[in-house]
């Protein structure tokens, strides 16, 4: 059951600092260590958790995967998943996901592949399309959003949700 600040949170009500001072005592508590896969967000996340004072304790590393090989090289995203799916998709997020956790030291990922915009959508993809992915306690997760806005907006309130959603499923895993 989710507690009335992580609702909050995933409606985009709480401080993004609240959300992550909330994610660094949650992966402390457990000894967990985050690791971040962004592509539309390039870097958004990684930079919001490494603000945080301390977030070594707890922050791995991020990936900034923004072009089709970065997510291949750099976390084993088969190229034919992403010729197949497309970059901005679930079975590529969820990929990534995994790779993030692969590929690193940590034990929690999070994920966000997306049309920023103001170009690139379509009409399966439109501009705000994003796509998210969270491997927590060995399973991996994903979501999709499509957010308004321009692409600061976009980028912005990819970031929260990429945060909001972590922490919730950080918090609904048993120590």
């Amino acid at each position: 059951m989710l507690q009335k600040k992580e609702l909050l949170a995933l409606d985009g009500q709480a401080p993004q600092a609240e959300i992550i001072q909330n994610i660094a005592d949650a992966l402390r508590q457990r000894g967990w260590l985050l690791a971040t896969a962004e592509s539309c967000t390039g870097g958004l996340i990684a930079a919001a958790c490494t603000d945080l004072a301390g977030s070594s304790d707890w922050f791995e590393r991020g990936f900034v995967t923004y072009s089709n090989a970065a997510k291949t090289e750099l976390l084993g995203v088969p190229p034919a998943l992403i010729a197949q799916h497309g970059a901005v998709s679930e079975p590529v997020v969820r990929a990534m996901a995994a790779g993030a956790v692969a590929h690193s030291a940590a034990h929690v990922s999070l994920a966000v592949t997306g049309v920023a915009g103001p170009t690139g959508g379509s009409e399966d993809k439109p501009v705000g399309t994003v796509w998210f992915g969270w491997c927590v306690g060995g399973q991996c997760s994903t979501e999709r959003q499509l957010f308004a806005g321009d692409r600061a907006s976009v980028r912005t309130q990819s970031a929260q949700h990429a945060l909001a959603g972590l922490l919730a499923r950080v918090r609904t895993v048993a120590d």
